[in-house]
């Protein structure tokens, strides 16, 4: 497993607390400074079965300043969520946990962690 946190989240805190307490195996990507490429994020999104605009942190300052909300939420505008998202990776979803059976989820509620967990062990 991988999981993309912001040390400074408190739900990525909490992934990490419940990964760490049921012994899980996992990789840390802190993604705001291993900033994760177009590609990457077109693999995660493929892995989660989500478009660019429901991973993205719409209340952010970046978001704001670039006007996503009025940015259409079609396939014709997906390559440029995307590019915003590489540009600015704060914009992103958190924590992303990639399960080791190829799928992946939005961390953010405790659920969510047991369900990569669960992928993850099959």
């Amino acid at each position: 497993m991988e999981i993309w946190i912001n040390p400074a989240c408190s739900k990525c805190r909490s992934a990490l607390t419940l990964l760490d307490a049921e012994g899980a195996g996992y990789t840390v990507r802190r993604y705001l400074e291993d900033v994760p490429s177009q590609d990457e994020i077109r693999a995660m999104l493929d892995r989660l079965g989500l478009e660019p605009w429901d991973v993205t942190r719409t209340q952010e300052a970046a978001a704001k300043e670039l006007g996503l909300k009025d940015w259409p939420r079609e396939e014709s505008a997906r390559d440029r969520w995307i590019a915003a998202l590489a540009e600015h990776p704060k914009l992103i979803q958190r924590p992303i946990i990639t399960a080791d059976d190829g799928s992946a989820v939005v961390g953010r509620t405790e659920e969510a962690v047991r369900e990569a967990l669960s992928r993850s062990r099959g």
